[in-house]
């Protein structure tokens, strides 16, 4: 799944994105990609397994981007900080301007 921002920074907005967040004090990162993807879309999902990670430097900060492999459990779609979203196959994933911090991720996708 990717989603397009239509919030925060300008060198993201319009772009697309694995969704996620920041961890939290005393948070694991499960639980964080599980908390923000509740916060981003109203939906429960099960973080399974880490894939990958890419640190990537932006004018403003970086970032340490990880990706899981997670599971819907359910709810219903609420586009909170993005304008839409899709569910694309490992092959048309490269048709879609990322995120500069998301394009490393998806070699390890492809593999």
């Amino acid at each position: 799944m990717i989603a397009k921002r239509a919030t925060g920074d300008q060198n993201v907005i319009g772009r697309w994105e694995f969704p996620g967040g920041k961890v939290e004090a005393k948070e694991s990162e499960k639980d964080a990609i599980e908390r923000e993807i509740k916060e981003e879309f109203d939906l429960e999902i099960k973080a399974i397994k880490f894939i990958t990670n890419n640190v990537c430097e932006y004018p403003s900060k970086t970032i340490d981007l990880r990706l899981y492999e997670c599971k819907y459990i359910k709810g219903q779609f609420n586009l909170h900080d993005h304008s839409e979203y899709r569910f694309v196959s490992k092959d048309e994933i490269s048709n879609y301007d990322l995120c500069p911090a998301d394009v490393p991720l998806v070699k390890a996708i492809k593999e």
